[in-house]
Formats: C-alpha cells, structure tokens, sequence
C-alpha cells in the first residue's frame, strides 16, 4: 500500500515532530523490553509447570522466541516495502497481540509445545517491530549519533526488561519453592497434577491483559503522527547517493555480513546473561525465589551502560571505540565468572549487563551504514542475527551437562566477545571507502 509523504532524516521536519516520533518509538522499545525479558521468569515457570525434565528443555523458550526473528526477518523487510514502517509496526503489535492470547489454550491444556507456538508467534511480531523501528531511529537523524539515539531507545527497553520478570515472576512464581515443595510431596498423580494446572493457570490473566494492550497501541500507532522515512532514495549515512556506486546487491557489503555475524554472538551473549542466569544460580544451589528476578539485575546494569552511552557517544566517544570497550569488558567480566564461585560468579555474569549494554546501539548503525536503497534488506539481515539468542542458550545447555554450568558459560561467551572486539577494531570497515 502506498505510504504518506517521506522524510529522509530528522533535519527534513520540524523538531516537535522529530521529538514525538523519538517518543513513540521509545513506547515501542518498551514493549520490545518488557515481552523479550520475560523469558528469564518463563524459563523456570515453565520448567516446573509442564513438569519438564532438565534445563536444555526449558531453554528452548529462548529457542522458539528468537527462531522466530530468524525465519521472519526477510519476509519482513518484504512486508515492509508493502506497508511502510508506520503500518509495518502497527501490524507487528497486533501480531504479538496474537502470541499472548495463544497463552490461554497453552495454559488450559498445560501444552509446553503450544506455550512454545505462543513464543514463537510473538517472536514473529517482534521481527517485524525490529525490522521496521531499529533502521527508523538510526536514519531519523545523523548516522553519527545514532548509537546515542539507540541508547535512549536502549534504557526504554531494559527498564521495561528490568521490570518484567519482576512483575511476572511476583504473579507466576509466588512462593515459588513452597509450590515446587507441594507439587514434589504431593500424595498420588491427581493432586500433582491438580497443583500443576493451578500453576499454569496463573499466567493466564496477565498474557490476556498484555494482548489488549498490544492491539490497543497497534491501533495507536496506526493513526499516529509518526512520519514515514525514505530509505529507497537517501543513503543513512547522509549522502544524496542511494548506495556505493556499482554496487548491485547485498551481499556486496562485507561490513554488513560481518555485523550480521556479531549481532548474531552479541544477542547470544546478552541472552546467556539475562535468561541463562537462573538456570546458572540454580545449578550452583540457590532456591527458586532467590533465582526467579536475578534477569532484573542483568537488565538493571544494562540500563546503567546505556545512561553512560547516552553522554559519551559521539561528544567523548565513538560508536567503535565504545564497542571495543564493551568486548574487552566482556572478556573481563567473563573471565571473572569463571574464576570465581557462588554470589560472585553470579555478579559478574550480572554485569555482563554493563558490558552488552552499548553493544547493539553500535553495532547496528555500523552495519547498516552506507546501504542507502539496501537499508530494509540490510536491517532484515541484522535482525535475523538476533537467532544468536536461540542458538548459544541450546550450546550452553548441552555443554553444561557435558563439562560445568561454569565452564560452559565461559567457553559459550568467551569467543563470542573477541568476535565482537574483531569487528570494532576492523570488521565494520570492510569494503567501505577510506
């Protein structure tokens, strides 16, 4: 369908205008957050609610969630073309929408298999929101700035991500250990599974409360003043040129490819810090209450790097430098969870929140600079690197079980930050001009 008339880059309308549109898509990054971290409580809810056996099978939430970026993104960026990215986001929130009421028959028949249908339609949402509003903030103003623009989306996500297993895991999980006690004592097979339906049926009211207020902001955004932008005729990195010249498809941009691949590791790690944090303080003896809200302070951490990107990038430092910050902290933090045990093992993976922190808000506008006409297709590819968080989850699950919790979270992360410190100090400038 056709789109209402375009706007290239912040500069191209007035600033109340670009000031709203900052706004509704820090609203969305919001919702990105608070339906993303949620994983983290679902993870061990799910694991004692469909009675599942080990870790690596709750651990495919994340697979089913994040599959599902990976399947739909190309379709995406097609969809896209078709609709624009105001009606393109629209139509992701009604199709999350979609994904929280598929939770009620999963919660009624206690079906971890539909629970999982339910992740993965979300997921698919989600793919489309991604698709269409990570290039909008990085080309509604200077490229330059980006990674600080990015970060203020950053601090909408996660607060909403520090707050969502908070506020899940207070409905979901309460007394958690009593229930797991209840259900492990319970006399015969019909009060045990009486007590599991009872657990399954509490995530029920707040998946349908999140479903109306998703179609309520897809119809928002649908009749919002958010202005279209025009990736098919201005390059994001502000020259009048649509790309390189001689360039005729995607796949000629070695930067781009690259930054698929560390998108790909990043959200792997970021994951592995948010999600995999519980079944990791679990395995090192600590109670269920204790582990259910430990995403929040991965999270909490993260919101910390993103206020500190807001202030330093591009005025004190630049989107690279900052990445390679970030790996190298990674590295660090990494190296000391290995090293240590219990709570300080447990801190340090909680700070990798610091150090993925700015990771995205650089990565993202690297990757897609310079792609002018190739933007929807570029972001599309990047966002099917967010499969990292499906795939690295499954490798640790299995390594665990094979070696340690301990050692398979160092040997998960380790090579995926000094993938991510290749590609700030050289990665992100192959085949660009000098």
């Amino acid at each position: 369908m056709s789109t209402p008339s375009a706007v290239s880059s912040a500069p191209s309308h007035a600033k109340g205008s670009y000031v709203l549109s900052i706004a509704i898509i820090g609203v969305l990054f919001f919702i990105f957050g608070f339906v993303t971290w949620l994983n983290g409580t679902l993870i061990p809810f799910l694991k004692l609610a469909c009675d599942l056996h080990s870790d690596s099978q709750a651990l495919l939430v994340t697979f089913a969630f994040y599959m599902a970026y990976f399947c739909l993104a190309i379709p995406s960026s097609f969809i896209l073309n078709k609709t624009g990215f105001k009606n393109g986001m629209s139509l992701g929130l009604a199709v999350m929408a979609v994904g929280a009421l598929l939770f009620v028959p999963a919660a009624s028949a206690r079906s971890f298999g539909l629970f999982l249908t339910g992740l993965f339609v979300q997921g698919m949402g989600l793919a489309l929101l991604q698709t269409a509003s990570n290039p909008y903030i990085s080309v509604i103003g200077p490229i330059e700035s980006a990674a600080s623009r990015i970060s203020i989306m950053g601090i909408c996500n996660k607060i909403a991500g520090a707050l969502s297993p908070l506020i899940l895991g207070a409905i979901v999980l309460k007394g958690a250990s009593e229930v797991e006690a209840r259900i492990a004592a319970a006399a015969s097979g019909a009060e045990r599974v009486q007590l599991l339906q009872e657990l399954s049926q509490r995530v029920i009211q707040p998946y349908v409360i999140m479903a109306a207020v998703l179609f309520l902001l897809a119809l928002m955004i649908r009749f919002s003043p958010l202005p279209e932008i025009d990736t098919n005729g201005a390059d994001p990195a502000g020259s009048a040129a649509g790309a390189p010249k001689g360039r005729t498809s995607i796949l000629q941009f070695p930067h781009l490819l690259l930054g698929v691949l560390c998108l790909f590791v990043y959200v792997g790690v970021e994951v592995m810090a948010g999600d995999v944090i519980g079944p990791y303080a679990r395995s090192l003896g600590m109670s269920l209450n204790e582990t259910k809200s430990l995403t929040s302070y991965t999270l909490w951490s993260m919101v910390v790097g993103y206020t500190i990107g807001i202030f330093t990038i591009p005025r004190f430092i630049r989107q690279e430098t900052a990445l390679k910050l970030s790996a190298l902290t990674g590295i660090l933090f990494a190296f000391g969870a290995f090293v240590t045990g219990g709570r300080t093992s447990i801190t340090f993976i909680a700070l990798l929140g610091l150090a993925n922190s700015l990771m995205w808000p650089a990565i993202f506008p690297m990757a897609i600079k310079g792609l002018g006409r190739f933007t929807k297709i570029g972001s599309a590819l990047l966002i099917m690197g967010i499969a990292g968080g499906a795939i690295l989850p499954q490798i640790y699950g299995q390594l665990a079980h094979a070696i340690s919790p301990q050692s398979a979270f160092f040997w998960c992360t380790l090579p995926c930050y000094l993938y991510i410190l290749y590609y700030a100090i050289r990665g992100h400038r192959a085949g660009l001009p000098a």
